[in-house]
């Protein structure tokens, strides 16, 4: 019986452990309250997303971010948009240390009991987006939506997030000017 309950103790502990820095996602936005964002209806790229690590990645982030702007009511032109695009993507490598508990101990019900504590270092990568919308008559910053996620080794994992990293992002856009 000790046995078993230890086992399940240490296999919840990792399933805790893995989805809390799995589900490290995060997305800001920031923009300026004086752009008059009814104003614009049409957007294009100043230039391509560039993404080293994963060229394959590039068009699902540009496609990303157009079909959350077309979903809005905004339409993509290839000259004199209203709304130009750039967008950057970064990873950054993070280390973390990994305890593995093998017992319990101490404790009146289980008695004294026994175990090791077993740590680890983990290697994992965090992937960070980062969105520009500019006013293209002024040239001025008006949008910027920053997303950080932790990145799989498997492309469709990442798209996924990367989907959802877009969709947080755009939620509430066009903001609302107080």
């Amino acid at each position: 019986m000790r046995t078993c309950i230890c086992k399940l103790s240490i296999g919840v502990f990792l399933m805790l452990a893995l989805a809390s820095r799995a589900s490290a996602q995060k997305v800001t936005v920031d923009f300026d309250p004086h752009a008059s964002f009814s104003d614009y209806k049409t957007f294009m790229w100043v230039e391509p997303v560039h993404y080293p690590e994963d060229p394959l990645m590039e068009k699902r982030v540009m496609d990303a971010i157009d079909a959350a702007l077309i979903a809005k009511g905004l339409q993509q032109v290839q000259l004199g948009a209203d709304i130009g695009i750039v967008s950057h993507v970064a990873t950054k490598e993070k280390r973390t240390l990994e305890t593995l508990y093998t017992g319990f101990g101490g404790g009146w019900r289980w008695g004294l009991g026994w175990g090791q504590a077993i740590t680890t270092p983990e290697t994992y990568t965090i992937g960070t987006l980062v969105v520009d919308l500019f006013d293209s008559h002024t040239k001025q910053l008006i949008w910027r939506g920053v997303g950080s996620e932790t990145l799989s080794e498997k492309p469709e994992k990442d798209t996924q997030k990367l989907t959802k990293t877009v969709e947080k992002m755009f939620k509430d856009f066009p903001p609302k000017n107080k």
